[in-house]
C-alpha cells in the first residue's frame, strides 16, 4: 500500500477503534446517551474509577478507562473537578492494608517481603488507577490534559497537592529521557507539526508562515524537538538554533526576514536561542537539559567547524525586580544615581530615543550584573528562572546584552535585556557541581566587571 494512503487510513482507523471502544464502554456500564426517556445518566466519574480498579479483565478495563477518560473530557468543568477532588480525597492509600502491613513490618523489621508488602500498601489507590487509564488508547494524551486541568486549581485547592504528586511521580517514569526521540524540524516536516511549533512558541512569536520559514528553511538554521511514542506529532519540546559566525548580541538579526544566510560550514557558533516547552501538563518533568545536550552532541558531529555553543536568552523576571528595588527606598541593591537614572524608564519610548536608551546603558547593566551575581528570592535561589535552568546545566553567564530585545514583550519583561550563556564543554561539570552544591554562580569577567562596587 502507498505510504501515502496508509497515512490516509490510519486516523479513520485508529478513530474507528477509539469510538468502537467507547461506545463498548458505554455498553459495558448501561450508559446511554440521549434526552429521551430511554436515555440513562452517565456514571459518576468516581464510580467509573472504583470499577476500573475492580476489574481483573484486560480489555473490560481497557474499554472502562477510555470510557472515563472520554467522559472526564465531555463533562462539565464542576464534574471534572469532583472528579479530581475524589481522586485526593476517596483514592488515597488503603489504611486497613497499611496498618496491617504495618503490623507486619513491626513483627519482623528485617523481613524483605515486609518491607515491600508495607511500600506496596501505602502507595495511593489512585497511582494504580492512573496506571490502568494510561492503557486506553489515547491514554497518556489524556492523562497530559487532565493534569492541565489539575494544576489549574492548585491554588484554590490545595488538597490536590497530593493527587498532583502522583501524576508527576508516574510522569517521571513515563517520560524518561530513554523513551524520547530527538527530532529535526525543518520545513519538510508535516504541517501538522509545523502548526503546532508556530503555536507553542513561547519566546519569540511566530508571526506567520514566512516567519516559520526562516527559521527553518535556511542552511544556517535548524530546530530539534524531543518526541514520545504515545504522542507522535506533539513535539514535548523543541529549541530554534542559528547558526552564526559569532556571539549575537540582539534578536532582531536572528529574525530579520531580509538577512542574507551563510553557509553551515562557515558559522563557528550554535545559537539556542528559544526554547519551548508545549505541554502545561507535563510541568516539572526536565527535558530541556536533555535536549541541549543531545542537540550540541549532533551538531557536533554533523558541523565540526562549530566551536562555540551558546544561549540568546530573555530575562524574564529583570524588569519586576527592578520595579521593586526602584519602589524601596531602602534598597541596597541599586546606588542613588542609578534610582535617578532609571526614572527615564517611566517613558513608554524611552528605547526610541538614542541618546536616552545610551545614557541607560551603564545602569541598566549595573542592575543586571546585580540581578544576576547577588539578588536572590526567599528560598535564598537566583531570581531569574532562565538563569536557573541554564547555570543548573553547567552554563557560564557570559554577556549582558543592552537593548537585545526590543518588541513589546523583551521591553515588557527586560526593559529590552538579553544575555548569552555559554556551554564550554570542558567547564560543563564543574560549573554544574558549583551551582548545586554551593550556588555559585559561574561569569564571565566581563558581567563580573559590569557589578557596581567590589567584584564579587
Amino acid at each position: 500500500m502507498p505510504k501515502t494512503e496508509q497515512s490516509q487510513r490510519r486516523p479513520a482507523f485508529l478513530g474507528d477503534l477509539f469510538e468502537s471502544l467507547t461506545e463498548r464502554g458505554r455498553r459495558l456500564l448501561g450508559w446511554r446517551e440521549g434526552t429521551g426517556p430511554d436515555a440513562i445518566q452517565a456514571p459518576d466519574l468516581s464510580e467509573l474509577g472504583e470499577r476500573l480498579l475492580s476489574r481483573r479483565g484486560e480489555a473490560s478495563g481497557v474499554v472502562i478507562a477510555r470510557a472515563l477518560l472520554a467522559a472526564f473530557e465531555d463533562a462539565d468543568p464542576a464534574a471534572r473537578l469532583a472528579f479530581l477532588q475524589a481522586l485526593a480525597d476517596g483514592f488515597g492509600p488503603d489504611a486497613k492494608a497499611v496498618k496491617s502491613a504495618l503490623g507486619a513490618f513491626q513483627a519482623s523489621p528485617d523481613a524483605p517481603e515486609a518491607m515491600e508488602a508495607l511500600h506496596s500498601a501505602a502507595e495511593p489507590r489512585r497511582q494504580e488507577l492512573l496506571r490502568r487509564l494510561n492503557l486506553a488508547p489515547g491514554g497518556t494524551a489524556a492523562l497530559v490534559r487532565m493534569r492541565e486541568e489539575l494544576l489549574r486549581h492548585l491554588r484554590d485547592h490545595p488538597d490536590l497537592r497530593r493527587v498532583d504528586h502522583d501524576f508527576a511521580h508516574l510522569f517521571a517514569s513515563w517520560f524518561n529521557r530513554g523513551f524520547l526521540g530527538l527530532r529535526n524540524i525543518d520545513w519538510n516536516t508535516p504541517a501538522s507539526i509545523l502548526e503546532k511549533i508556530i503555536r507553542y512558541e513561547a519566546v519569540h512569536a511566530i508571526q506567520n508562515w514566512d516567519d516559520l520559514r526562516n527559521r527553518l528553511q535556511p542552511t544556517d538554521r535548524r530546530c530539534y524537538g524531543f518526541f514520545h511514542p504515545q504522542l507522535v506529532d506533539e513535539p514535548l519540546i523543541f529549541v530554534e538554533v542559528a547558526l552564526t559566525r559569532a556571539i549575537p548580541d540582539n534578536v532582531a538579526e536572528l529574525l530579520d526576514l531580509s538577512r542574507a544566510p551563510i553557509r553551515a560550514d562557515e558559522a563557528d557558533t550554535a545559537v539556542f536561542y528559544s526554547i519551548s516547552n508545549t505541554q502545561r501538563g507535563l510541568a516539572g518533568v526536565s527535558f530541556g537539559n536533555f535536549l541541549i545536550k543531545q542537540v550540541v552532541e549532533d551538531l557536533k558531529t554533523e558541523r565540526p567547524n562549530i566551536r562555540t555553543f551558546v544561549t540568546l536568552s530573555p530575562v524574564p523576571g529583570f524588569a519586576t525586580w527592578l520595579a521593586a528595588q526602584r519602589k524601596d527606598e531602602i534598597s541596597a541593591l541599586i546606588s542613588p544615581d542609578q534610582r535617578l537614572a532609571f526614572a527615564a524608564l517611566d517613558r513608554p519610548d524611552w528605547y526610541e530615543d538614542a541618546a536616552t536608551a545610551e545614557q541607560l546603558r551603564a545602569p541598566l547593566l549595573a542592575a543586571a550584573a546585580t540581578y544576576f551575581l547577588r539578588a536572590r528570592d526567599k528560598g535564598k535561589r537566583m531570581v531569574d528562572p532562565v538563569a536557573r535552568f541554564h547555570l543548573g546545566n553547567g552554563a557560564r553567564l557570559e554577556r549582558l546584552n543592552h537593548m537585545g530585545d526590543v518588541s513589546a514583550n523583551g521591553l515588557r519583561q527586560s526593559h529590552g535585556l538579553m544575555v548569552n550563556y555559554l556551554y564550554d564543554l570542558g567547564q560543563i561539570e564543574a560549573n554544574h557541581e558549583g551551582f548545586a552544591e554551593r550556588g555559585h554562580v559561574a561569569a564571565s569577567d566581563s558581567v563580573k566587571a559590569a557589578l557596581p562596587g567590589p567584584r564579587s
